[in-house]
């Protein structure tokens, strides 16, 4: 990921210095004629170009920026009623699999909850998102930002932060909360006192997660490209057999010219290319945030923009009508978002390689517990015993419904015989050290190639470089040449001698 951004930082350079746009963002934005006519009435002088003009009082602001940020806190709480919603359903489905008549349901009723629970999630997903939008207009408009590149800053933040927590919660909670306070055999947490807690498979929490985000990912790419190519191609379908009655009625059969013929083609989103850049931004979240647990993330992503590729080229051609051009320097406040998923995937991967896996609890055994604890070697007998080292032991008989012997479930705890019985061993306390330790020796390690990487990729490409102060050297000589010529020329008519110096 650091090294795509650095690199997309010197693809810019050169795209800017190509469209001869590196010096444009030095002039002075106009202001938004919402916000001149709501503030017409306070005036300030601008610093920069010393005219007056009208100014947004910090008290106005602030409060106007309070209820912004109440809205998006209020829509994000209801994202996660949705998930709690959803993990509500996956504890009712659960029991009811669990208890299916049908075989194969009843032996793989955990898959089952997995999958249906993921259809559910991602059918509220796609119904949430047609309200985010909507809610981000209302409170961008609310701010009354003063220029348009604050307002597409603003909103565009805005959906990200919808569309981030609306992918991601259910993701994050599979990741680090299912399966962590189920409790144990016995004495089971319950939801309502009346829905066990769910627990993730005995194989581990990270297949749960691998077909959370391939069903969200395959899904939510098939989605977007029928709406980016499918709903344009149907609405101008209806728009030509609309067309076409009406002509058929009026008996004209003269066929229309092709600006007409463009006209009625779809008109382009007024927030331009927003929905392009939000989708290639939550899909490199999905390609590095949780990489660790679905490592086909980015050869999914790959194979859609190859395909998207083309698709948007198809549909900008015969389906859009033409867009109007804006000149940009680079992608505003995207490549922030951008290297905040980098920092969040690096704490994230950490998480998961060392709460989720159990990578961790089988590096403490083959070191501390296994056989090959006193020697100097690490090879794969050093696992050998691992499995019935992370089962605890329960007696059946504490369930008082007659049942005797012995079960296994998968913790570090203490066996009913012991002095303490179901307490955690010191095993549990040693993996847990070991966890922390690995996130925070990890997070500094990659932390530390992160600004390593980014320190040897400079920004500008040396040749382009070598180009700028080539050029800015010719047009300081010709602003010499030219002073000189002047000079010249003001001391030959007043008849004063001159010499080839600088004045």
């Amino acid at each position: 990921a650091t090294v795509f951004l650095e690199f997309w930082k010197r693809r810019r350079a050169v795209l800017t210095y190509d469209w001869d746009l590196i010096d444009w963002e030095d002039e002075e934005e106009e202001l938004r004629p919402q916000f001149e006519a709501k503030y017409s009435q306070v005036e300030r002088v601008n610093p920069i170009t010393g005219k007056p003009e009208p100014f947004q009082p910090f008290p106005d602001k602030l409060s106007r920026l309070m209820v912004s940020v109440s809205g998006i806190f209020f829509m994000i709480s209801l994202v996660l009623t949705a998930v709690f919603a959803v993990v509500v359903y996956r504890l009712v489905a659960m029991e009811q699999f669990a208890s299916f008549k049908w075989y194969f349901i009843k032996k793989y009723w955990q898959f089952a909850t997995s999958g249906t629970g993921v259809c559910i999630n991602f059918m509220i997903i796609m119904s949430l998102n047609l309200v985010y939008e909507k809610v981000a207009y209302l409170l961008t408009d609310l701010e009354h930002p003063r220029t348009e590149s604050e307002w597409e800053n603003s909103f565009a933040l805005k959906m990200f932060l919808f569309q981030f927590v609306n992918l991601n919660s259910s993701i994050f909670y599979i990741a680090f909360f299912l399966g962590r306070f189920a409790g144990r055999p016995g004495k089971y947490n319950k939801l309502f006192n009346r829905w066990r807690l769910e627990e993730c498979h005995p194989s581990g929490c990270l297949i749960d997660l691998c077909l959370q985000m391939g069903v969200i990912m395959v899904l939510k790419q098939m989605w977007n490209n029928f709406m980016e190519l499918g709903y344009p191609l149907l609405q101008n379908w209806w728009s030509r057999r609309k067309m076409k009655r009406r002509g058929q009625s009026m008996e004209n059969k003269v066929s229309l010219p092709q600006w007409e013929k463009d006209w009625n083609l779809q008109p382009m989103n007024l927030h331009g290319l927003m929905d392009e850049y939000l989708e290639m931004v939550l899909q490199f979240g999905f390609t590095t945030i949780f990489v660790a647990a679905f490592p086909l993330a980015p050869l999914l992503a790959l194979l859609n923009n190859i395909i998207e590729i083309r698709l948007d080229a198809y549909k900008f051609v015969t389906q859009w009508r033409r867009p109007m051009p804006a000149r940009a320097t680079d992608i505003g406040i995207w490549y922030g978002i951008l290297e905040g998923i980098g920092v969040l995937a690096v704490i994230t991967n950490a998480f998961v390689i060392a709460i989720t896996s159990d990578y961790i609890p089988r590096f403490v055994y083959a070191y501390k517990y296994g056989p090959c604890t006193d020697q100097g070697y690490r090879q794969e007998k050093c696992l050998k015993g691992y499995v019935n080292s992370s089962l605890s032991v329960f007696d059946l008989s504490e369930l008082g419904m007659g049942y005797s012997g012995y079960c296994r479930y998968r913790d570090y705890r203490a066996p009913p015989w012991s002095s303490t019985p179901y307490e955690f061993t010191l095993q549990f306390w040693h993996v847990l050290a070991a966890r922390l330790a690995f996130i925070i020796v990890f997070e500094h390690l990659v932390f530390g190639i992160k600004s390593f990487i980014a320190y040897l990729i400079p920004d500008i490409p040396k040749d382009l470089c070598d180009r700028m102060r080539r050029e800015k050297y010719l047009v300081q000589e010709m602003m010499y040449e030219a002073e000189l010529e002047h000079l010249q020329r003001e001391r030959k008519r007043n008849g004063k001698q001159y010499h080839h110096e600088w004045p």
